[in-house]
């Protein structure tokens, strides 16, 4: 957790599409509820960017989401998303994102690890497919990526290839059936406010942390 960060959106003067936790989970259990309500409320404020939440704590999400966090669930530039790697652990997480009241839900097949089977999207904004990288990576079969290829458009969710993966990801590229797949879902566009009224949110807000247990 790094607070003293969390305005940095507020001074981008483009609207970027922003991973927000790439190497982290806002909803694991260490994180407390005000640190994720705060995170929240800088995506609520600062809409003219795109924001993508992934987590595998997808209760603690629904629950969120359904509760304190229920100003941003419904907002169309936060987009909200679970892990689904397996059956087994990865399958529930779609049932409980479905409960949340979020606006955008997706989902980030990645690592594929084994055949999923018939896959209820409803409700489902977007499904990012991929293979998993590195030393030890396990494989992934084409026939897997082609059934949930088939299944976004049988039910008419974008559909997004990132890569086959494997010890050597680059060589092994990102190509399925000879072309990618890059879809997404809709992005709301707004302007980007001035800067002056920009800085003043930072700042009020800024002051707010500081007088919270948040700020270290």
């Amino acid at each position: 957790m790094v607070p003293e960060k969390l305005t940095e959106p507020f001074s981008w003067r483009s609207p970027k599409l922003v991973f927000v936790n790439s190497m982290s989970d806002l909803f694991q259990a260490g994180v407390p509820d005000e640190y994720t309500e705060a995170v929240s409320r800088v995506m609520a404020a600062a809409d003219w960017h795109t924001y993508q939440v992934l987590t595998k704590r997808a209760q603690r999400l629904r629950n969120l989401l359904s509760g304190k966090l229920r100003f941003a669930a419904e907002k169309e530039n936060i987009w909200w998303g679970v892990s689904v790697e397996d059956r087994k652990y990865g399958l529930p997480r779609i049932d409980h994102l479905r409960q949340a009241p979020a606006k955008v839900r997706f989902l980030s097949i990645e690592p594929l690890l084994e055949d999923l089977g018939e896959i209820d999207l409803s409700g489902i904004t977007w499904v990012i497919v991929g293979g998993e990288s590195g030393p030890g990576a396990r494989p992934m079969k084409r026939e897997w990526v082609i059934s949930i290829r088939q299944q976004c458009q049988n039910q008419g969710v974008p559909f997004f290839f990132k890569q086959w993966g494997g010890v050597r990801k680059k060589q092994n590229g990102r190509l399925l059936d000879d072309r990618t797949y890059d879809e997404y879902p809709s992005r709301v566009s707004r302007p980007v406010p001035e800067r002056a009224a920009c800085i003043a949110f930072a700042e009020e807000f800024g002051k707010s942390l500081q007088a919270s247990a948040l700020h270290p």
